[in-house]
C-alpha cells in the first residue's frame, strides 16, 4: 500500500510539472539553442510519464503479467500529451499545438513500453 502510494505521488508530481512547463507562457521559459531540444524535452516528459504510471498501476491492478498496466499507461500518455497540445492552442498566447511535438510524445511513451519490457525483472524487483 505505501508503494502504491508512493508511486502514484510520484506520478502525479510529474503530471504536474508537464503541466506547468507545457502551459507556462513560452516567453517565460528560458530558452536554449540547442535544434529540437523541445522534442527531447517531450520525448523525456513522456517517457517518465509512461513509466512512472506504469509503476503506479501495475501496483493498482496487482497485475502479474505487465500487459494491462503497460496499455493502461501508454494509451493515457498518448492521451495526456494530445490533451496537453489542444490545451496549448486554446489556453495559452505564446504557444500552439505541434503535431511533432505530439509524436516526440508518442516515441517517449513507446520507448517506455520497449525499457519496461527490456527491464522486466529489475521493475518487478522495485514494485513488489
Amino acid at each position: 500500500m505505501l508503494k502504491q502510494i508512493f508511486f502514484l505521488c510520484l506520478a502525479l508530481l510529474w503530471t504536474g510539472i508537464i503541466v506547468f512547463l507545457c502551459l507556462t507562457e513560452s516567453s517565460n521559459i528560458p530558452t536554449i539553442k540547442i535544434p529540437y531540444i523541445d522534442k527531447l524535452v517531450h520525448f523525456c516528459f513522456h517517457f517518465g510519464f509512461t513509466i512512472l504510471w506504469f509503476l503506479f498501476f501495475k501496483k493498482q491492478f496487482n497485475s502479474i503479467d505487465n500487459y494491462k498496466p503497460l496499455l493502461v499507461s501508454f494509451v493515457f500518455s498518448i492521451f495526456f500529451g494530445l490533451a496537453i497540445e489542444i490545451l496549448q492552442s486554446k489556453y495559452t498566447l505564446t504557444r500552439s499545438a505541434d503535431m511533432m511535438d505530439f509524436l516526440a510524445n508518442a516515441i517517449g511513451a513507446t520507448s517506455a513500453i520497449i525499457a519496461v519490457l527490456l527491464f522486466n525483472k529489475l521493475i518487478s524487483k522495485i514494485v513488489n
